[in-house]
């Protein structure tokens, strides 16, 4: 299977799986800067959630590209299976992790609100 071209900091290779026409994925085109930054932009107006959402969407192209890539049969079934398992696990982290900062906002949000009550419960036994 081809991968990605781009060569990391440390010196490594990117790990992506690409189409046999492409030189590089999606992070590394060069092609694809302006897309990046619009999508980056996107993200970033949805109340400190972009990057989860973003990354979910992004896994689910991944997985349409691979399924093409093996339909068409320039990915075998067996490494398709398999790339397609780490994908979906990559998912349910990104999705797990998401559903977790959601719960911690709206348990700050809760103790917040328990406070307010508690201080004004304060303010009308002194005022009485």
């Amino acid at each position: 299977m081809p991968r990605c071209g781009f060569v990391k900091d440390d010196g490594g290779p990117c790990e992506r799986i690409v189409k046999a026409s492409q030189r590089y994925c999606y992070s590394h085109d060069p092609g694809r800067v302006g897309e990046r930054k619009r999508n980056a932009a996107r993200g970033g107006k949805r109340g400190g959630r972009g990057r989860p959402v973003a990354e979910l969407a992004r896994l689910g192209a991944r997985f349409e590209e691979l399924a093409d890539m093996v339909l068409r049969g320039e990915v075998n079934r067996a490494d398709g299976a398999v790339a397609g398992q780490l994908l979906n696990g990559a998912r349910a982290c990104t999705r797990d992790g998401l559903k977790a900062k959601e719960v911690e906002e709206l348990e700050g949000r809760l103790e917040e609100l328990e406070q307010t009550i508690a201080q004004g419960k304060e303010k009308e036994r002194w005022s009485a």
